[in-house]
């Protein structure tokens, strides 16, 4: 389980840096997608929600490259993430393998982890 936390940290980390970069410095060609997604992703666009976004992904992908502050990066990008399957479930059904390979790296590498989230799994009868 070690290698495969090792190799699932690095994997996500290049995922969502290089990504997250691509979003800054357009290294990666791609087509605007069409219709309700383009749409979509238009107005994420004009109202610069995705500058936001994509430098999450960045310092996330920098910090699980940098093996430091692992549980942070993961809670940094997990709503990214849901976001991203969100988005290829509903509106981009051709980027769902890429979203679900990324989904279960994360959740490889949250088990791994797990323990840094174990009070958030305690129920607590006190207010």
């Amino acid at each position: 389980m070690k290698i495969a936390a090792l190799i699932a940290r690095i994997l996500l980390g290049l995922l969502f840096l290089v990504f997250g970069l691509n979003g800054f410095l357009h290294f990666i060609p791609m087509a605007p997608p069409t219709g309700l997604a383009g749409q979509y992703m238009g107005a994420l666009f004009i109202s610069h929600y995705l500058t936001f976004v994509f430098a999450v992904q960045v310092i996330g992908g920098a910090m699980l490259l940098a093996n430091r502050f692992i549980p942070l990066a993961l809670i940094l990008l997990g709503p990214i993430l849901v976001n991203i399957l969100l988005f290829h479930s509903l509106m981009a059904p051709e980027g769902l393998p890429m979203a679900l390979f990324a989904t279960v790296l994360w959740a490889t590498l949250f088990y791994r982890v797990r323990r840094a989230f174990a009070g958030v799994f305690v129920q607590s009868v006190e207010v």
